[in-house]
C-alpha cells in the first residue's frame, strides 16, 4: 500500500512529527484502514527520501500510540480503530493536544468561540472525509464513539 505524505522542509515541525500527523489522520478520516499494511522502514524511507531511523522512530511512536501495530514476519498494519481504552485515558489522551491549542489560541487572542468553530469545522471535516471513503469503500466503519 502507498501512503501519500507530504514533507514540508521548511516547517519548524520535525519531519518525523509531520508524519506522524499525517499518517494519524489519514486512519482518522478512513483513509488507511484498519488492517491495511502500512509500507515497511525501508519502503516508506526510500518513498519519502528520509533516514530509516526517522521513520522507525514515526512507527514506534505510532505502535505505542496503538495507531498501528507490527506483525513479526508479516509487516506493520493500521490497528484497530475500535481499542479497548478506558474513557479516563482516551480524555487525557485528547487533553493534551487540546491543551496545546488552548495556549496558542491564547498567545494569539483567538477567541474561544473561532476556536470552538476551528474545531468543529476540523472534526467535521474528518468525520465526512471518513464517511465518504465508507461510502465509496463498501467497509463499515462502525458507530461513532462519543464518551471520549
Amino acid at each position: 500500500m502507498t501512503i501519500f505524505i507530504r514533507i514540508e522542509p521548511s516547517s519548524s515541525v520535525p519531519i518525523y512529527r509531520q508524519i506522524i500527523d499525517q499518517i494519524k489522520y489519514q486512519v482518522a478520516a478512513g483513509l488507511l484502514k484498519e488492517g491495511d499494511r502500512v509500507p515497511s522502514v525501508r519502503e516508506l524511507a526510500l518513498q519519502l527520501a528520509v533516514n530509516q531511523n526517522t521513520i522507525l522512530k514515526v512507527y514506534n511512536e505510532l505502535c505505542r500510540e496503538n495507531v498501528l501495530r507490527v506483525e513479526r514476519g508479516d509487516g506493520t498494519f493500521v490497528s484497530s480503530s475500535k481499542q479497548n481504552i478506558p474513557p479516563q485515558e482516551r480524555r487525557d489522551m485528547v487533553a493534551g493536544p487540546l491543551r496545546t491549542a488552548a495556549v496558542l489560541t491564547i498567545q494569539l487572542g483567538v477567541p474561544i468561540e473561532q476556536a470552538s468553530e476551528l474545531l468543529q469545522a476540523e472534526y467535521d471535516k474528518i468525520i465526512s472525509q471518513r464517511n465518504k471513503e465508507h461510502d465509496e469503500g463498501g467497509r463499515e466503519q462502525g458507530k461513532e464513539q462519543t464518551d471520549v
